[in-house]
């Protein structure tokens, strides 16, 4: 059994788009196959933009506080966003400031050296966007997640970092039924630190619609 915390990070509330229908099957694979499993809503809670760099040094809110306590106790992370102008939306990168806060994700030696918080845990990086996930990949060098899989979650320590980038979203029923199975699989394979299968670079044929 490993403890999962998926993370949500569709900046819409609503429920209904294909990042909260790809996590339910991932929850849903990964309970049915005895995991335990947590569930943190970016877009539910309510906190500012950090503007002073000083702030991270100092305690978050209770609210915060709380999202850092199922971080702490997960094992592996499931986190999902829609790609927004070649990146995560502003939410997300928000949500980890703040639970970056009071030295919750990285440390530093007397040296000043980044010290790691979050080792032992793993984690599946699952991204959805409007052009082919290829074209992401070999023309802008998936630039947004590789800065978030090293700059964020890599500097706290956590790893092995596997990805699934879903592009040309907004196709056909057939290739969303598809992505959703998939999903409820990896959910199931979710061991931290094991071997997962690779499903990244999934995509349909140009055109397509914008990440929902």
């Amino acid at each position: 059994m490993t403890k999962i915390c998926i993370i949500q990070g569709h900046p819409h509330l609503g429920g209904n788009h294909l990042c909260h229908a790809l996590a339910a099957s991932y929850q849903q694979g990964a309970q049915a196959a005895g995991h335990e499993v947590t569930i943190i809503d970016i877009a539910g809670l309510s906190f500012d933009v950090l503007r002073d760099p000083a702030l991270l040094t100092q305690p978050p809110s209770d609210e915060i506080r709380a999202a850092q306590a199922m971080i702490s106790d997960a094992q592996h992370f499931m986190i999902i966003y829609p790609l927004w102008l070649g990146t995560m939306p502003a939410l997300v990168k928000a949500f980890f400031e703040q639970i970056a806060r009071g030295e919750f994700m990285m440390g530093h030696s007397e040296k000043g050296w980044p010290v790691p918080k979050l080792k032992g845990r793993s984690a599946r990086l699952v991204v959805t966007m409007g052009m082919p996930a290829t074209a992401y990949k070999l023309i802008f060098g998936a630039h947004g997640v590789r800065g978030f899989e090293s700059s964020i979650l890599g500097i706290a320590g956590i790893g092995p970092i596997r990805e699934t980038l879903l592009g040309g979203v907004g196709g056909s029923a057939k290739q969303i039924t598809k992505w959703l199975a998939n999903m409820a699989d990896l959910g199931a394979r979710a061991r931290r630190g094991q071997p997962m299968r690779q499903l990244s670079h999934l995509y349909l044929k140009w055109p397509s619609v914008h990440a929902k």
